[in-house]
């Protein structure tokens, strides 16, 4: 499958994330002739084990993600971010969960926006809310190459696509910047192929960062 990286929205200190920066960012992928497509979504749960005893604690991992994505609607990924463990499963999974109720959300977020078409190039831009609120939170940028699934085959391309871009948006004078985290794949056990797995890898690393970010600038307003 294609190659892809998951960008997330780094605000200024001091700055938070709205829909006009939102809007500014899709209009720049438009300025660079990006064709509009079709909406996109996926989707990020943040679990906890229901522990009907204490005892039983250590039975159970504390917390992990799961993920749905707007590229395999059939599958849900499961990332244990303290093991490095990545899982892939039928999206029934979540029905069966519920069912056996030994885990409940804790916090669920949409990812959802347009998707762009760039040459070999193809952009998802999308915003970052609560499943139950309209409140943006980040935003997202996938940027995926598609005539390649190498991840050192692709390296420089990317990178040198991802700096067009980010000198495009700094153009319009935002109140931050895209970032892209380096990861490890190799550490969840996946290899040099891309695969929807290296995906999910990415959204839980994004949302980590958002959490971050997020806390930073709570405790900044209290300061």
């Amino acid at each position: 499958m294609p190659l892809k990286w998951v960008l997330h929205w780094q605000p200024n200190a001091g700055t938070t994330v709205n829909s006009q920066i939102l809007s500014e960012v899709s209009q720049c992928v438009e300025s660079m002739n990006g064709a509009k497509g079709g909406r996109w979504k996926s989707n990020l749960t943040y679990y906890r084990p229901i522990l009907k005893e204490q005892a039983n604690s250590a039975e159970y991992p504390r917390d992990f993600l799961g993920i749905s994505l707007a590229e395999q609607p059939n599958k849900y990924y499961f990332i244990l971010r303290g093991q490095r463990i990545v899982l892939e499963a039928d999206s029934t999974i979540q029905t069966i969960m519920e069912k056996l109720q030994s885990y409940k959300s804790r916090v669920s977020l949409n990812f959802e926006g347009f998707q762009y078409q760039l040459g070999d190039f193809r952009l998802r831009v999308g915003k970052v809310v609560p499943s139950h609120s309209e409140n943006v939170r980040g935003i997202v940028l996938e940027v995926e190459y598609l005539p390649v699934s190498s991840l050192e085959k692709s390296r420089q391309i990317m990178e040198e696509f991802v700096d067009i871009w980010q000198e495009a948006v700094s153009e319009r004078s935002l109140p931050g910047h895209f970032m892209h985290m380096e990861i490890n794949f190799g550490e969840y056990g996946l290899s040099d192929h891309y695969t929807s797995q290296h995906t999910a890898v990415q959204y839980a690393t994004v949302m980590a960062q958002l959490i971050a970010t997020v806390q930073s600038t709570v405790q900044l307003a209290r300061n």
